[in-house]
């Protein structure tokens, strides 16, 4: 049994026993309920979900056999429900908790491809269904994460055929289909025991090659970081090792930090298409949780990952550092918090393991788990004091858990912190964040402690030991009212300490740093500051007219977290009985002395510690001086007679009020009573009288605020005496063991041995008969008296003024809301009634699972009476003071408590749950703890706080034991009192106050979540008030919000008469013209849109049969007839007509004998509706056209007939065509329509594009565009290939009306092409934009349909036309006949590896040669055209055909390199790159056709394919000719120009263009994530890119530096990586400074992304051609190399550094040795001694932050090279001046590390020289 099970209260665990039957009758009547034969009846099943539920929340006792049974049914239900989304969403996610719960003990198999099929069939289809985008978009989260629950019970050879399934998607990765191969590789991929054989080394490496197809995409890294975790994570056979480079290297480069002075992130990252990402909802961002995992699992012992992983942290650390925040802090925090969570699971996992005898030789050992947290301490000594709070948090919760993992380092640590934070006067905020870790770390200390000290560790265990006192000592100086953040950590750290003592004074055995506190003294003085704070404290909420809920006064001590209380709690429990008594006494004296308003719940709170302490010496000390100081306070003032106990007389009563000291004196004094005596018990009866009294003068005290105060002590007071609550559960229990002084924490998951600790239950407060009499009594007091007196006063209008009649109102209500609120669900619930009176015999007392939150109390007569009652005064209220909102508020609150049983409680719980999310690490203890070696299965609290968790699961129970009872059987009804509360709250809901309104509805849809019968009644009178014309706005708005609900917009699904009425209600409420009223009717319109999931089956079977609502059929032309323009409704009405239209005909689609007629003419309506006036019906038409036609079979030309006759089209019949070929054949129906729909094109004035998706023009709000669009547009988004090519970018072209017109062709034929002919050539030579925007489209339609008929059409008269536009000279329009191309040779089929019937002969037009003398425009347009249609092109499939045509294009463009027009040779660029990648991509892949091809075509190509290499040949002659004539064009200028140097400039010219070409190529393929298969070629062009980016020719410069932007975000293979460092070494040795300047900027980067696959004679070569560049002549070049030889310190390899380090500090010692002697200056040049400075200035600026050994010596040598001539002088001074400045913060500390001399010698070079000196 669950621990929060076995220690409920006696009576209720007993109950839970019964839990496992009932469980079992659950599963019976759930398999009873659904028919095999009645698809519909699984909505019947639905009502257990929630029941289902309830036990898995209840953590209740139930047998695996039922479980599995169940969880087999419900996957059989899960998968015969399809297209009905709801049904799946609720029984997935039921099942997803049901498996994590129970999964591992059923041994289930689960098949795999079911779940694929129903993720395909709603989400991957072009033509999803009607249900709203949220629906959907929960229904995609419910199968996925179902799919991630199930992947561990997938069968044998599951994985296998999953990774071919999906290979195959990723063939061709410049395709969206790639991406969503990965997406499901991820998603499927099972890594459990059954499919391990299939991970093998060669399929790791095949999956890392797959990984570097596609650089810089953030969606796929994070895909296959993923999977590869979980193989790492699982498979244990693999050989990672040979592996680590590659995988560190990808770790490294995915976080995008900014190196040396780059950008933090990627330029030009690939973006992936926008449903991609919904679905496979990859928050962008890097994957730290998976890379942190992936580490944590590839540490084993011998192996190298710890190396690598060492290195990773030292190239991350400085980000961590507070001054170098950023976008990227985010991820760096995620990964230490994940490196860290990781960790303990594994640790946790392979300690239970051994527990259990299962050794592994995987097991991190000791030293392992050392070296492991070492690197860890570095990053959280960086990130300890960040600026970003929850990088802070971070490092304090690490720090906790990583104590327990390796105290010996990580306690020093903290206590060296802690002292660092004392002594620093500058940085203030540090001190919360050491106080706060040593909070967390708090029980490490004490354990540590208890654990012998070895020898050598003994002055770490006195340093651990004196930090506890100085922690304690010096934790009251952080109580200060003016810093919340720092007074709240103080309070965690004294709950954290007190937490792990078992009681304090007292005993003489503690250990010997307790016995050196004084706790008598500390106690002394921690009260004074604590008073001191509270007397301080300012209130922040202001006083609320009616009383609150709850008694906060709201100051940061109880607002904002719960340390304040517990920690009050734990220190006041532990104490021994005379430290206890002196504390009480001087608590009593300050509580009796002072009245502080401002922190009434902080007093109260402190004297409630007090009473859970020892009930019986606080109430001596504290309740009762109060209890007196209350009632003399009372004596002698007014009374207003209102409150009961004495009859009223209005005679009396003149108008008395209290003094406002007084008033606020008695508000103070109640409410510190109230919550004081919240836990009171028995303890409270020898007050009894005076209780009442001080109940009844509240009540009776003519001031509102006194009374609210009443109201609190008497729920309080009604609650200590009823309610079960654990007392002394701070006190020592007696299993502990040992006489220990540190208190024994407890695990929540009960282990075999450790029954005997838990077997130690609560002691519970449990009601005596005296105090239920008690409560009784003040119920009779309160409660039925006062609804006598409400019913005479509403009855016989007792009072003469209205204003008495209110106030006595008021206080009636209030003194029978604190009743109710004070017993809740202790007074019995109303009994429901019965349909068929048979049924009374069942037993419903009975219910699913035990809760009680107190003993019972009264009876449901009582219940039954006040709902009469108040329903009574509820309609008089309505009718004599319906503008009162402070007493209908009043009564909606009691009748929400009198309606809504259970409610109170489940609030509660939910307010105590969120307080439990602020948990503090400092009462948790991990499961695994090396200090005393104990390993658990989960985490270790206190047995106080697991003691608060079993009282809040106790409260839940209670609040949901008896709310489903009621819900499953049809027979039972609600009670006809609660049917009446249910009717006062709907008039409530329609109230004209706004706030009135919003909590009568609230408190509504609870109750008709709970009684769903009720629903239709509401919805009939809702929808009925829509349509009313005579109805006000505020009825409108409350309607509105109450449909609104989800309660009854599922209800919606269910029951066709409230369907048809709500529906109807909707459309026809037009005729409210206030604007607040159309919003709302808006809003409610599109939240049903969005949570649209279908209609009832019962709908389209009532077509025969009289029903009440209008028949289907009648409703649908009802309907039609509103969505025309000329019906005069508003355009938003019009536009609402016709969705419901749409969403009411795909539903209807499932129902056969309805659904042609049907779909066809919706299909004409929404037709016509094309050429409308209203812009967004035009839209919402398209998007109908989009999902309703379907192109038919036998139009199809025959070629492509067989390979799509698997498509079987919905829309087949010829009726349907006729209707819409008798209508696109109307006279100018399409010259109308074409017109119309260029309306929608939108181009602003700059010709700058409105960015949007299919027409989301800016007319739209946002409202609209959400009626207009289906959000999930999945496989018609369009284009299916990544958008890069920004020369030929813009949004105009709309894929979906392309797609209308294909489908109108597919669906009508050849008369379509004729009537388009005339049109189109009107169109696309208009001068308007607009219209050439839409011929674009409708070209692209006709070209891509592929119908019988259109090979004529093209030979007649399409091809003319495209040559026309190609020929057209206008530019602005080459985006939209660059779409229209790309659209029309699109791939067919859902991966685009079938060619369009026209792709070739477009090809082929666009091949045919242009005349030289054409216009550059149209040379570039072309080029244009023919780059976007190959880059649609599948090169793994090419034909033989398309080979062909890409040689013949490459052998063009070569030969063009060198055009005149800078705007064509970008085109050429661009295109290259696309050609070439097709090309190289083609010769990667198996070529499928070459066995059909003769050998000698095969010989041709492949000498072909080295054109390629073409490309780069003579590269860098190129670029030194380039820079040799720039060099002398600079020296002579006035040169003769003769012949010969005009063709010297010609030639120059032409290399000039041709490396401009080139650069284009270069900037293409790597933006379009096209590089991969170019590297080599990219190699060849680093020499040029490098060298090029200083000349005269200033667009090649700004071309060159764009590429090398590009470049340093491109990591290279480890194969191309030598000829790169060749390539890099020369230039370094370039006689061009600027170049060798160049060069080490790209080092330094390159070192960077390569440092984990570069070997180490690489690296040398590298460090030693940086270390000559110190001794350049330039000294440009000098200092740059100094600053990369910084940076690569910093994070680069240890030994190259120590090693350059020594040199340059021997070398520099050397020179100052020889200065010395010769006392003049030295014969060196000024160039290498510069440059050994330098080096010395190098190794001091390449740790920031830190202090090591060397570094005094270091910089102390550079200090005094102060007195060398300039440049020396200024880099000594520079360097210096920026090591003060980092070490500035700590340097306190680190200034010890010097020597008096050294001091003295630093404090010279800093003084500034005088300028009188």
């Amino acid at each position: 049994m669950h621990l929060y099970n076995a220690w409920l209260p006696p009576a209720v665990a007993a109950e839970t026993r019964r839990e496992g039957e009932s469980f079992a009758s659950v599963v019976r009547s759930v398999k009873e309920t659904w028919r095999q034969d009645d698809p519909d009846s699984v909505y019947s099943t639905l009502k257990w979900i929630s029941i289902i539920d309830l036990f898995v929340k209840a953590k209740s006792e139930v047998s695996p056999a039922d479980v599995r049974e169940l969880l087999v049914f419900g996957l059989d239900v899960f998968h015969s429900s399809q297209n009905k989304l709801h049904v799946q969403v609720r029984w997935g996610s039921i099942l997803v908790k049901l498996l994590k719960k129970h999964g591992k003990k059923l041994g289930l198999s689960i098949e795999w491809r079911p779940f694929y099929d129903c993720l395909t069939r709603t989400h991957f289809k072009r033509n999803t269904g009607p249900e709203g985008w949220r629906l959907r978009q929960r229904h995609f989260e419910t199968v996925t994460s179902l799919v991630r629950t199930c992947r561990r019970f997938f069968p044998a050879g599951a994985a296998a055929e999953i990774w071919s399934e999906f290979r195959a998607l990723m063939e061709n990765p410049w395709h969206n289909s790639t991406f969503e191969g990965s997406g499901f590789v991820q998603l499927f991929l099972p890594v459990n025991a059954e499919n391990q054989n299939y991970f093998t080394s060669c399929w790791i490496k095949e999956c890392l090659d797959l990984w570097e197809t596609l650089p810089n995409c953030q969606f796929w890294d994070i895909q296959w970081t993923t999977l590869l975790a979980r193989c790492i994570k699982s498979c244990k056979a693999i050989d990672w090792e040979q592996f680590l480079p590659a995988l560190f290297s990808r770790y490294l480069n995915m976080f995008e930090v900014p190196v040396s002075s780059g950008s933090g992130s990627y330029p030009f990252p690939l973006e992936v298409p926008r449903n991609m990402k919904f679905l496979f909802s990859s928050k962008s961002g890097v994957p730290a949780k998976a890379i942190a995992k992936s580490i944590v699992y590839l540490l084993k012992p011998g192996s190298s990952a710890q190396e690598y992983f060492e290195r990773l942290a030292n190239l991350l650390e400085q980000y961590y550092h507070p001054s170098n925040g950023g976008r990227w802090t985010y991820s760096l925090e995620r990964f230490l918090r994940y490196l860290v969570i990781s960790l303990q699971k594994r640790l946790q996992h392979e300690q239970l393991n051994q527990v259990q005898n299962k050794p592994s030789d995987m097991c991190l050992g000791k030293p392992e788990r050392a070296s492991f947290v070492k690197v860890l301490l570095k990053l959280i000594d960086r990130g300890q004091y960040s600026k970003n709070e929850s990088l802070a948090e971070t490092v304090a919760g690490a720090t906790s858990v990583l104590s327990y993992v390796e105290p010996s380092l990580v306690l020093p640590f903290v206590a060296s912190r802690f002292q660092m934070a004392l002594e620093t006067l500058t940085a203030t905020h540090q001190l919360k964040s050491a106080v706060t870790s040593v909070a967390f770390a708090g029980r490490a200390l004490f354990l540590a402690s208890l654990s012998t000290p070895l020898d050598e560790d003994h002055d770490n265990y006195d340093v651990l030991m004196d930090l506890i006192v100085i922690c304690l000592s010096n934790a009251l100086l952080g109580m200060d009212a003016n810093d919340p953040p720092k007074t709240l950590a103080t309070l965690q750290l004294i709950g954290s300490i007190f937490s792990n003592l078992t009681s304090v004074g007292g005993n003489d055995d503690g250990p010997p740093f307790l016995q050196s506190i004084n706790f008598s003294e500390w106690l002394d003085e921690f009260f004074c500051r604590l008073f001191s704070l509270l007397q301080h404290l300012e209130q922040t909420s202001v006083t609320n007219e009616v009383p609150q809920n709850s008694t906060s006064s709201g100051t940061f001590l109880a607002e904002e977290s719960p340390y304040y209380f517990c920690m009050l709690q734990i220190l006041l429990g532990k104490l021994s009985k005379p430290l206890f008594d002196q504390s009480l006494r001087k608590i009593s004296k300050f509580v009796n002395s002072n009245i502080l308003p401002g922190a009434t719940t902080e007093v109260g709170l402190l004297c409630c510690a007090c009473v859970l302490s020892n009930s019986e010496e606080a109430a001596v000390h504290l309740i009762k001086p109060i209890l007196m100081a209350i009632l003399s306070s009372f004596e002698g003032t007014p009374i207003s007679g209102f409150g009961g106990g004495r009859t009223f007389d209005a005679s009396v009563t003149a108008k008395a009020t209290l003094s406002p000291a007084l008033e606020t004196a008695l508000e103070y004094y109640l409410k510190v009573l109230a919550i004081a005596i919240s836990y009171g018990g028995p303890g409270l009866l020898q007050f009894r009288d005076d209780l009442k009294l001080a109940i009844e003068s509240a009540f009776q005290a003519p001031s509102w605020k006194v009374n609210g105060a009443g109201n609190h002590v008497l729920r309080s007071l009604l609650g200590s005496l009823i309610f079960y609550y654990p007392i002394d559960q701070f006190k020592p229990f007696t299993g502990q063991l040992g006489a220990s002084f540190v208190e024994e924490w407890l695990c929540s998951k009960i282990s075999e041995n450790e029954v005997e600790k838990v077997s130690f239950l609560p002691r519970w407060h449990i009601p005596s008969h005296s105090e239920v009499s008690f409560a009784t009594e003040l119920l009779d007091l309160h409660f039925r008296s006062a609804l006598d007196d409400l019913l005479r006063i509403c009855q016989t209008k007792m009072h003469t003024d209205a204003g008495d009649e209110k106030e006595h109102l008021k206080v009636t209500l209030l003194r029978i809301y604190s009743s109710l609120q004070g017993v809740m669900s202790c007074l019995p619930d109303m009994c429901p009634s019965y349909k068929n009176r048979g049924t009374k015999d069942i037993d419903l007392n009975q219910p699913f699972i035990a809760g009680a939150v107190g003993s019972c109390i009264g009876n449901s007569e009582m219940r039954e009476r006040a709902a009469q009652q108040i329903h009574v005064a509820c309609k008089y209220l309505l009718k004599e003071r319906s503008d009162d909102s402070i007493l209908l508020i009043l009564i909606i609150r009691v009748m929400d408590a009198l309606g809504n049983f259970g409610s109170l409680e489940y609030e509660e719980w939910s307010s105590h749950i969120h307080a439990w999310k602020l948990e503090s690490a400092a009462i948790i203890e991990p499961p695994c703890n090396f200090i005393i070696s104990s390993h658990t299965r989960g985490k270790k609290r206190p047995r106080w706080a697991l003691i608060d968790k079993a009282y809040m699961h106790n409260t839940w129970r209670s609040s949901q034991s008896s709310y489903h009872r009621f819900r499953t059987d049809g027979n039972i009804f609600p009670s006809e009192h609660l049917v009446l509360l249910m009717e006062d709250l709907l008039d409530l809901s329609l109230h004209n106050y706004e706030t009135v309104r919003s909590l009568a509805g609230r408190s509504l849809s609870k109750m008709l979540k709970r009684w769903p019968s009720l629903i239709s009644k509401c919805v009939l009178t809702l929808s009925a008030n829509l349509q009313d014309p005579k109805a006000p706005e505020h009825i409108v708005l409350g309607s509105c919000s109450v449909l609104a609900t989800q309660t009854v917009l599922r209800h919606l699904t269910m029951d066709s008469t409230s369907f048809s009425a709500f529906i109807i209600g909707l459309l026809t409420s037009s005729h409210h013209e206030s604007l607040k009223a159309q919003k709302a009717i808006t809003e409610l319109f599109v939240k049903y849109n969005i949570h649209f999931s279908g209609i009832s089956r019962t709908f389209f079977k009532s077509s025969g049969a009289n029903t009440e609502g209008p028949e289907f059929i009648e409703l649908i032309s009802q309907i039609s007839s509103l969505g025309f323009d000329n019906t005069g409704l508003h355009w938003r009405y019009n536009l609402m007509a016709n969705r419901v239209l749409l969403l009411l005909t795909l539903a209807s689609r499932s129902d056969s004998h309805l659904s042609s007629k049907i779909l066809g003419e919706t299909a004409g309506h929404f037709l016509r509706n094309l050429k409308s006036q209203l812009p967004q019906s035009r839209i919402l038409a398209i998007s109908a056209l989009n999902t309703l036609l379907q192109g038919v079979p036998h139009k199809i030309s025959n070629q492509e007939h067989e390979q799509s006759s698997a498509h079987v089209k919905e829309i087949s019949n010829s009726s349907t065509e006729g209707m819409l070929n008798g209508i696109l054949l109307q006279d100018e129906f399409f010259s109308e329509t074409l017109n119309s729909l260029s309306h929608v094109h939108i181009i602003s004035d700059e010709t700058s594009i409105t960015r949007g998706n299919h027409g989301e023009s800016s007319f739209q709000s946002l409202a609209d565009k959400a009626i207009t669009f289906f959000y999930f547009d999945f496989l018609a988004s369009w284009p299916r290939t990544p958008s890069w090519i920004s020369l030929y970018g813009g949004d105009t072209f709309y894929s979906n009306f392309a797609r209308i017109f294909k489908r109108l062709i597919q669906e009508c034929g050849t008369p379509v092409l004729k009537a388009l002919q005339n049109i189109l050539d009107e169109f696309s030579s208009a001068k308007e934009r607009p219209k050439q925007c839409v011929a674009a489209e409708v070209m692209a339609g006709i070209l891509h349909s592929d119908v019988s008929g259109v090979l004529e059409a093209w030979d007649e008269w399409m091809m003319n036309q495209l040559q026309k536009i190609m020929m057209a000279p206008s530019v602005e329009t080459i985006p939209d006949w660059a779409a229209c191309i790309r659209y029309a040779v699109t791939g067919k089929g859902k991966y685009g590896t079938r060619s369009p019937l026209l792709r070739q002969q477009i090809l082929d037009c666009l091949m045919a040669p242009l005349s030289q003398s054409m216009a550059t425009n149209v040379v570039s347009k072309r080029y244009a055209f023919l780059s976007v249609a190959l880059a649609e092109i599948s090169p793994p499939k090419m034909p033989t055909a398309e080979l062909h045509f890409h040689h013949q294009l490459l052998e063009e463009l070569l030969n063009n390199m060198s055009h005149s027009s800078a705007q064509v040779r970008e085109a050429i660029g661009v295109t290259l790159a696309v050609l070439c990648s097709n090309l190289r991509l083609n010769a990667a892949s198996v070529h499928p056709s070459s066995e059909k091809m003769d050998t000698g075509s095969v010989a041709g190509l492949t000498r072909k394919e080295d054109s390629v290499n073409l490309l780069t040949e003579g590269v860098s002659e190129l670029a030194i000719n380039i820079l040799s004539t720039n060099h002398s064009d600079s020296m002579d200028i006035t040169g003769d120009l003769n012949l010969e140097n005009v063709s010297i400039n010609k030639e120059v010219k032409a290399d000039v263009r041709r490396m401009e070409t080139m650069f284009h190529f270069l900037i293409s393929s790597l933006r379009s994530a096209r590089s991969s298969y170019m590297l080599d070629i990219i190699v060849k062009l680093l020499y040029p890119v490098i060298s090029l980016q200083e000349t005269s020719n200033k667009d090649l410069s700004t071309l060159a530096k764009t590429a090398f932007e590009l470049l340093k975000w491109r990591a290279l293979p480890q194969p191309l990586l030598e000829s790169a460092v060749q390539v890099i070494l020369s230039s370094v040795n370039d006689p061009n400074w600027r170049t060798r300047s160049a060069c080490l900027s790209y080092l330094r980067i390159f070192m960077y992304r390569h440092t984990f696959i570069l070997s180490g004679a690489q690296k040398q070569e590298i460090w030693n051609s940086i270390e000559n560049l110190l001794v350049d002549n330039q000294v440009e070049v000098r200092e740059h190399a100094a600053g990369v030889l910084a940076g690569l310190m910093k994070g680069g390899d240890e030994y190259l550094s120590k090693d350059f380090r020594d040199k340059s500090y021997n070398e520099a010692k050397l020179m100052l040795k020889k200065r010395k002697q010769r006392n003049s200056r030295s014969d060196q040049s000024i160039a290498s001694t510069h440059g050994a400075i330098l080096a010395l200035a190098a190794s001091v600026l390449s740790v920031p932050y830190d202090m090591p050994s060397w570094l005094p010596d270091h910089v102390t040598l550079l200090a005094q090279f102060i007195g060398e001539p300039s440049p020396i002088k200024s880099t000594v001074t520079k360097a210096v001046a920026e090591f003060r400045r980092t070490h500035a913060d700590t340097w306190n500390i680190h200034k010890d590390a010097f020597t008096e001399e050294q001091l003295e010698v630093l404090a010279d070079t800093s003084s500034s020289s005088s300028y009188f000196a």
